[in-house]
C-alpha cells in the first residue's frame, strides 16, 4: 500500500524479500515479489540469502535468484554483499561465485546491470552544484 502511495520513492526490496528457503516456502514469496514488482518504483537487491546452519549453495540459491531477476528483470535487480552476516553460511568468494555461475550465460549488458549498473543507477551519490564555490582562494 506505501509503494502504492509513494509512485515518486524509490523502494528497494532488500534481501530478495526473504524467501523462506530453509522451509522450502518460495510461495507466496513469487507471489509477492511480482505484486512488489508490478509497481515500477521498487527494486530488488540479491543478497542476504543466509540459512543459519547451512552452507550456501548454488543449488538452494540459484532458483530463487533466477526467479527474481525473471520478475523484477536485469535493470531492477542488483547484487549485494551482506556481510559480515552472509559469512555465516559462506565466504565472500564462494557467494560471488556464486552470483557469477548463476549469469554466465546472460549478456555481457546484463550482467554489467547486475553487477554494477542497476546499483549505480539506483544509489547514484546526489550532485552537488560547485557553480558558486570559489576555488580561487
Amino acid at each position: 500500500e506505501l509503494v502504492r502511495r509513494c509512485p515518486d520513492v524509490l523502494f528497494v526490496l532488500d534481501h530478495i524479500g526473504k524467501p523462506g528457503i530453509r522451509a522450502g516456502l518460495t510461495e507466496p514469496w513469487r507471489q509477492e515479489i511480482a505484486a512488489m514488482a508490478a509497481h515500477p518504483n521498487v527494486w530488488c537487491k540479491i543478497s542476504g540469502l543466509v540459512v543459519k546452519g547451512a552452507p550456501w549453495t548454488l543449488a538452494a540459491n540459484r532458483p530463487i535468484i533466477r526467479d527474481a531477476i525473471s520478475i523484477f528483470g536485469v535493470d531492477r535487480c542488483m547484487f549485494a554483499s551482506n556481510f559480515p552476516v552472509d559469512s555465516l553460511t559462506g565466504s565472500f568468494d564462494a557467494i560471488f561465485d556464486g552470483f557469477k555461475a548463476i549469469t554466465a550465460e546472460m549478456s555481457d549488458r546484463e550482467r554489467r546491470a547486475l553487477f554494477h549498473d542497476t546499483a549505480a543507477r539506483v544509489y547514484r551519490p546526489a550532485r552537488m552544484d560547485t557553480t558558486s564555490l570559489d576555488t580561487t582562494s
